[in-house]
């Protein structure tokens, strides 16, 4: 079972972040419009599709967003208790609670995902959904957690900034779809299909030239803590709420993998926009995802077989 995820889920997707590091460092490629491309072209068209294809009941929706709700609360309080005891700066702690909460759930838990459960929709517009809760703790929390420690906050800024991006309309788009039941005329459908099927090679070679960006250090032992956090405790908070909520089947299992996603890149790149901690923040992303090849193996073993 192992070996299976392994060679069918798990290597393919470090092939072609390899790739990417590979290009990137022959080719120093525009990582700013490779980004682009998957933020303002791909993904919304997997979010859209995965909403519109849905399998998951009004019932099943509440449950997902309780259970992201707690889980992010959690390891908020995690992170709060952990940054207290290390003393670290208000800018530090910042960086840290980011570290947690922000995880990579759409250029890498989306292929993983679709990998995982061979393109499921009842998983894929999980993963989906749990993008889009991402995405407005990163524009929200994330921002002003940064804003706050830098120069003071503002919660219209980070509001305005999550407003202006694609992914919470094509999410509300494909779910209103879904429930009026519209069908999309042939030349939407295609256009948005092939969009979509370019998801997994597209976003994992963005990936790649993403992390190879910064060089490895070993000496810092607040990234290999937040390392711990991020891959281990993670899952276990996700795995505990599965159980009380009482999930099983494949929305428990798709949950839990989404559970165990390495630190996320808009990490990094929050750290470097508002130059808060930015070599912490991106040895937290490399370390992370070059570790996850052991713990993402473990997690979909573990939710096949008891969930």
């Amino acid at each position: 079972m192992i070996i299976e995820i392994l060679l069918d889920v798990v290597l393919p997707i470090f092939v072609l972040i390899g790739i990417g590091a590979v290009m990137h460092r022959i080719f120093r490629l525009d990582l700013y419009t490779l980004a682009k491309i998957n933020f303002y072209y791909i993904t919304p068209a997997v979010v859209f599709l995965s909403m519109y294809q849905s399998e998951m009941s009004a019932e099943l929706l509440g449950s997902v967003t309780l259970f992201y709700v707690l889980y992010i609360a959690l390891l908020y309080g995690v992170s709060s208790l952990v940054s207290r005891r290390m003393k670290f700066s208000q800018g530090m702690k910042a960086a840290f609670t980011n570290s947690l909460l922000l995880d990579n759930s759409g250029n890498y838990g989306l292929p993983v995902n679709q990998l995982a459960f061979k393109g499921d929709p009842m998983a894929m517009s999980l993963q989906a959904l749990i993008m889009t809760f991402q995405s407005l703790v990163t524009f929200t929390y994330g921002v002003m957690s940064i804003q706050k420690a830098k120069n003071g906050g503002s919660l219209k800024a980070a509001l305005t900034g999550f407003l202006k991006m694609p992914v919470p309309y094509a999410l509300v788009l494909g779910l209103v779809f879904h429930v009026l039941k519209m069908p999309l005329p042939n030349f939407v459908s295609k256009p948005l299909g092939y969009m979509a099927d370019s998801m997994v090679s597209i976003a994992l070679l963005t990936l790649g030239a993403q992390i190879i960006k910064y060089p490895l250090r070993l000496d810092r032992l607040d990234v290999y803590i937040s390392v711990l956090l991020r891959l281990l405790i993670g899952p276990v908070v996700g795995f505990t709420l599965i159980m009380v909520l009482g999930m099983r089947g494949i929305p428990a299992q798709a949950l839990l993998i989404a559970s165990g996603m390495p630190t996320g890149v808009n990490s990094t790149i929050l750290a470097e926009e508002y130059n808060n901690e930015p070599d912490f923040a991106s040895q937290t992303v490399l370390i992370s995802t070059l570790l996850n090849i052991v713990t993402i193996t473990a997690l979909i073993s573990i939710a096949k077989h008891l969930l």
